[in-house]
């Protein structure tokens, strides 16, 4: 079993980190707030007071941060977390950040002889929770096969979707056709139940047609069709409202610069700043649905 250092326990971070004690790994956990350290400490992590005090001699560091700019501060520059690793630490990134980040980090690696890859996962809480996350990996075939052990204690499908910040370009075009199938979902839905049709019978014929999508087979975002899902639970999240927006951001960015047209993208984007703004941010994505009622 390997010696792992995890730094961010937020929503997913955390179940993440439990799925790696219960495969005995021994885990040192790090994160700004003193009680998800507390949490994870009670089920057996390591406690760390820093970043580096939780590296320090391990074999891997996984990172699960809010955004770019946070990846960025813990890894690079003087005081970065790089200037303490050995080249035999294996670094994983699992954030979903802008791919040019993900790419100076690898850069970074690099000059010091360690292996990355960028991992971001698909899946939302649930499959954190259960260990059946998606992971989609950037980096070179060497790290990716030393990864895929770890990996596989937190996630069933494992992919190595190309070099150095791959991984981050395949999960912003998955989160941007989710985006843009869940709207879809939910404008049919809202059709079907303004012409008098009940929804949960919608759903059915819908998913042995044509019509067929994940949204509205694992992640139905009518009440009450679905009982396990958001929307059946006054949209508790899931996958929340801001950070559907942060996906969609990287996309409509990563597009401008690519040259690379999105006009489905930008609506999604258009309409999920719109939830925001309506105070929505908490909420899960399925919500969207509310905009067309």
């Amino acid at each position: 079993m390997a010696t792992i250092a995890f730094i961010g326990l937020g929503n997913m971070g955390g179940p993440m980190a439990e799925n790696l004690l219960k495969a005995k790994h021994q885990v040192r956990v790090f994160d700004l707030m003193p009680e998800l350290v507390n949490t994870l400490a009670k089920n057996g992590a390591i406690a760390s007071k820093s970043a580096i005090e939780a590296s320090k001699d391990c074999d891997v560091v996984i990172s699960m941060l809010p955004a770019g700019k946070h990846v960025a501060s813990l890894y690079l520059g003087k005081q970065g977390l790089l200037t303490q690793l050995t080249s035999s630490t294996l670094v994983i990134d699992c954030s979903t950040i802008d791919a040019e980040t993900a790419r100076s980090v690898h850069a970074a690696c690099t000059e010091q002889n360690i292996d990355m890859i960028d991992a971001p996962v698909s899946g939302g809480v649930a499959a954190a929770s259960a260990g059946s996350l998606t992971f989609m990996c950037g980096g070179h075939t060497r790290a990716f096969e030393r990864a895929k052990p770890v990996l596989a204690d937190m996630g069933v499908n494992i992919f190595l979707a190309g070099p150095d910040g791959a991984g981050q370009v395949a999960k912003m075009c998955n989160n941007m056709l989710l985006a843009i199938h869940m709207i879809g979902t939910s404008e049919a839905l809202n059709l079907g139940t303004r012409n008098g049709l009940d929804a949960s019978v919608l759903s059915e014929i819908m998913l042995a047609s044509s019509g067929k999508n994940w949204s509205l087979e694992r992640y139905n975002p009518y009440p009450n069709v679905m009982p396990t899902s958001p929307a059946s639970n006054e949209y508790q999240p899931g996958f929340m409202v801001d950070l559907m927006a942060k996906d969609l951001g990287l996309a409509i960015d990563n597009a401008s610069a690519n040259n690379s047209a999105t006009p489905l993208g930008k609506l999604a984007l258009d309409m999920y700043l719109q939830k925001q703004q309506q105070g929505d941010g908490k909420r899960d994505f399925s919500s969207i649905i509310e905009l067309l009622q």
